[in-house]
């Protein structure tokens, strides 16, 4: 686990700040009609003029610089001519890399007016974050926050993607230790202040098995059910947690 100085999370905060705005822009544009392709446009021209690099193009292979994740689709979507249309969810994963230092966050956002499954599985993948984040205090452990996601999401009926999980993050957008988003409480590593995170809740309407898709890179739920991302740099701090990646 690396520890990051005073210095080092000052550039991430910028990092992340940049990753935060292209996601709010993104939130403006995304409707019915949309393209994938064009959210990815989009997208890096913000994170260029901003002085930063798209950190996941070129990424052992990955050929764009955004996830754009449709309805079963729970990560790694890569954007392309597929249209959006009313009553899609679409979650879209930002990374980016500003004076070395990477941020990277994820929304799952509404295309047009979506059933109220599709409402309460983006929503309940957001507070199931903010349910992790109370336990990221120092002398915590990971698997706290791990638990507490997961406690959240099968108490509303939803399941926990386990084939994939969050990360640490600074120099490089995956650092150690790896963040399951279930797992016991009072294991793993104990959280210090200036770890920095990269807490990511997948989950899935159905049943928590995923597959990767022909392509390599698009995993899906295995059932068909919808599937939402959240996700948020962060860094312990001696006062709690501070998210990175906001405006």
């Amino acid at each position: 686990m690396y520890i990051k100085s005073n210095r080092e999370i000052e550039i991430m905060r910028t990092a992340g700040r940049i990753v935060a705005e292209v996601l709010e822009k993104l939130k403006e544009v995304i409707q019915p009609g949309i393209t994938t392709k064009e959210i990815n446009k989009l997208a890096e021209e913000y994170i260029r003029k901003n002085g930063a690099i798209p950190a996941f193009l070129g990424y052992q292979g990955y050929p764009a610089s955004v996830c754009t994740s449709v309805n079963e689709e729970v990560v790694h979507g890569i954007p392309g001519p597929r249209v959006l249309k009313e009553g899609d969810i679409v979650g879209v994963d930002v990374g980016a890399y500003y004076g070395g230092y990477c941020g990277d966050a994820a929304r799952t956002y509404e295309v047009g007016n979506c059933s109220e499954e599709a409402k309460r599985l983006i929503k309940v993948a957001e507070e199931s974050f903010f349910a992790g984040l109370e336990k990221a205090y120092e002398g915590n452990r990971l698997y706290d926050i791990s638990h507490a996601i997961q406690v959240h999401v099968e108490s509303n009926g939803f399941s926990v993607v386990r084939a994939l999980v969050g990360h640490g993050i600074g120099k490089n957008m995956h650092e150690e230790p790896q963040v399951p988003n279930y797992g016991l409480p009072h294991r793993g590593p104990r959280l210090t202040a200036g770890l920095t995170l990269a807490i990511e809740p997948m989950i899935n309407a159905g049943k928590y098995h995923v597959k990767t898709l022909s392509d390599g890179w698009t995993v899906v739920t295995a059932d068909g059910s919808l599937s939402a991302h959240y996700e948020n740099t962060i860094v312990i701090t001696a006062n709690g947690p501070e998210i990175l990646t906001k405006l």
